[in-house]
């Protein structure tokens, strides 16, 4: 088993809370390593401390690559690399759109929560929206509307 074969099957371990994401398109893994005599590590940060689906991800990661063959799989959630919204692939914005939540901006040093302000309608894009609340269902989201075709929609929070 290569790391290709290993990042191949995390692929299709998806996020509990937003099915449409992979755990590597969200970025929650930060590493896998093959030894020679084929035992694969994985590590995977949460991205929050505290977040209830880190074990459920967890152990899907692990059952997902013995799925694809490797005989001794061992992953470990560490905060050695932090998460933060940057780490979301392209593909992973995409699928955050596709379930209907506004993908977070990506930024370089300091994050202004002022962007939350500037949200993208997830359905026609309009920048014409105003944040009803900056607390969503979930720490991760906030609460918007669009001016412009009328719809109450979530962005997920850069962090």
């Amino acid at each position: 088993m290569t790391v290709d074969d290993v990042y191949a099957a995390l692929m299709t371990v998806k996020d509990p809370e937003i099915p449409t994401i992979s755990i590597v398109d969200m970025g929650i893994v930060t590493d896998v390593a093959v030894s020679e005599d084929g035992d694969v590590h994985v590590a995977m940060t949460p991205t929050f401390v505290g977040c209830p689906a880190i074990d459920v991800m967890r152990r899907d990661a692990q059952a997902a690559v013995e799925q694809a063959g490797a005989r001794n799989v061992t992953v470990d959630v560490t905060f050695d690399t932090p998460w933060n919204t940057n780490r979301l692939t392209e593909a992973g914005r995409a699928a955050l759109l596709k379930h209907g939540l506004a993908p977070p901006v990506e930024y370089d040093t300091v994050l202004d929560l002022t962007v939350l302000n500037n949200a993208a309608c997830p359905y026609c894009n309009s920048r014409n929206t105003t944040l009803k609340s900056i607390f969503g269902p979930t720490l991760c989201r906030s609460l918007h509307y669009c001016n412009n075709c009328l719809q109450a929609f979530e962005s997920f929070k850069p962090v």
